[in-house]
């Protein structure tokens, strides 16, 4: 078999969540390599330019900053990073249809076939096109047919699937040392010599026997398949939270037990108050219209069932906040600790913290927020739209927890950041008003200590003692 050229120049069309950071690792362990992430998105590209980076990923900044204006570039010239490319990554979005046949279950693959038909109008020379981004089953064979239609003499492609496996937050340590790397192409002499090509960017840092090959159909199905399969574990423990919190256990030390099983392991086994983030409800939607799609409504109907528990954990947790704080909320101050989907990212996307602070606010509440990578613009923008309140009226972003903390009512722990487990909460405690309440949406917190604080607490997946809370102030002293 003969050998594919060398890649020497790599553009990535979308500079988001994946291919920003993805990229940039590439460009710092193959600096022989020309990387060019390019984006319409004029202001994005700006702050990729700039010292204040679009996302939030721990040591990604470093990275950028060591490469940048070296063999990492960042562009709005997308035509001019087509055309002289080796290899093209398409990373844009693939967001959940809201209009149409499959609305809000398939995946809206428009950006997808726009960046096709712009590789196909713009090239030159052969290219790798590389799916990025999360599509479903055959989309790859979709790109194969637009660029193969609109083929100029000379010019060959060669699609491949290669999803990404990066968790927010430990997305840099996720590409740097990666479980597996997935490549994905045709069956044929030029797929194969396609895959190669790729394999041999990623074998710079990743050990070969961690690069796993396919066909690309199974490429693409593994992508929606992992996400389904940690969504369940989610809601799965997530259930039994619920029937922890009925019969007296405690949801952390069942999940302990059961994660010590080595057919089980003790990862995704975090109760809370429920995932988000843009790809796990999004890759389950698309793998339930897949299944109905496929007269499988027995598949569909079970991975439908994982998103109802998640909505279900969602809302029985929103509800047990008013219920606690005697059935009415209305004109109380109720202080939210974050507001991203999870730690250490900036991402908000199906966050939790949206769907509870909208309950919150429908029910008459005033919201005082902080969370420390999510500014004001960000919060007012996912909060508005369907709300029949003026958010300037009644939310708040704070910049630090304690000013969020002055004059409320309770405290609600949406996201678990570490700096939440050491903030001094008798500070706090002693500037909110009484009784005092804790929702502790991520079990995170000490309990027994804001109990003897003084604090009403109430936490996901266990039945707490508030003995020490339901004795406020006599004589002067708190008892």
């Amino acid at each position: 078999m003969k050998a594919y050229p060398k890649v020497s120049k790599i553009c990535c069309i979308g500079a988001g969540y994946v291919g920003g950071p993805t990229c940039t690792v590439i460009a710092s362990k193959c600096t022989d390599i020309t990387v060019t992430i390019v984006d319409i998105n004029e202001s994005r590209i700006a702050q990729w330019n700039s010292d204040s980076l679009p996302i939030f990923e721990p040591g990604l900044e470093e990275i950028v900053k060591s490469r940048r204006g070296q063999n990492l570039f960042f562009s709005t010239d997308i035509l001019k990073a087509v055309k002289e490319a080796d290899l093209i990554f398409i990373s844009v979005n693939t967001p959940t249809k809201n209009f149409g046949v499959g609305k809000g279950r398939a995946a809206d693959l428009k950006h997808i076939e726009a960046c096709a038909r712009l590789i196909a109008d713009h090239s030159t020379s052969s290219k790798i096109v590389v799916e990025k981004s999360t599509v479903p089953v055959r989309a790859a064979e979709s790109l194969s047919r637009i660029l193969k239609a609109n083929t100029k003499p000379g010019v060959t492609y060669q699609v491949l699937s290669n999803p990404e496996f990066l968790a927010e937050g430990t997305a840099i340590c996720d590409l740097l040392n990666p479980d597996r790397v997935l490549i994905g192409g045709e069956d044929t002499e030029e797929g194969q010599l396609a895959i190669a090509a790729l394999s041999s960017v990623y074998e710079v840092w990743v050990p070969k026997e961690r690069i796993i090959t396919t066909n690309t159909w199974s490429s693409e199905l593994s992508k929606l398949t992992a996400n389904a399969f940690l969504a369940q574990r989610i809601s799965s423990i997530n259930a039994i939270s619920a029937v922890c919190e009925a019969t007296g256990a405690d949801v952390s030390e069942v999940a302990c037990a059961i994660g010590m099983d080595t057919r089980l392991g003790p990862k995704f086994l975090q109760s809370s108050v429920g995932f988000g983030g843009s790809c796990f409800q999004k890759d389950l939607l698309n793998l339930v219209y897949i299944s109905e799609c496929l007269n499988l409504p027995e598949v569909a109907e079970y991975w439908q069932q994982v998103l109802n528990m998640n909505e279900f954990q969602k809302s029985r947790f929103a509800k047990r906040i008013v219920e606690t704080m005697f059935n009415t909320i209305t004109n109380k101050k109720i202080t939210l600790l974050g507001f991203a989907f999870k730690k250490n990212t900036g991402d908000t996307r199906e966050s939790p913290a949206i769907y509870i602070a909208k309950y919150l606010l429908e029910e008459g509440a005033v919201l005082q927020i902080y969370d420390p990578k999510v500014d004001s613009k960000q919060v007012f923008a996912d909060l508005s739209g369907t709300l029949s309140v003026n958010l300037s009226e009644v939310v708040t972003v704070s910049k630090n927890p304690y000013d969020a903390a002055v004059g409320s009512h309770a405290i609600v722990v949406c996201t678990e950041w570490d700096e939440f487990t050491s903030l001094d909460y008798e500070r706090m405690y002693s500037r909110m008003l009484k009784p005092a309440f804790v929702f502790d949406g991520r079990k995170i917190l000490n309990h027994k200590k804001l109990i003897d604080i003084g604090f009403h607490v109430e936490t996901i997946g266990c039945k707490l003692n508030n003995i020490a809370s339901s004795f406020f102030f006599q004589n002067g002293k708190h008892w």
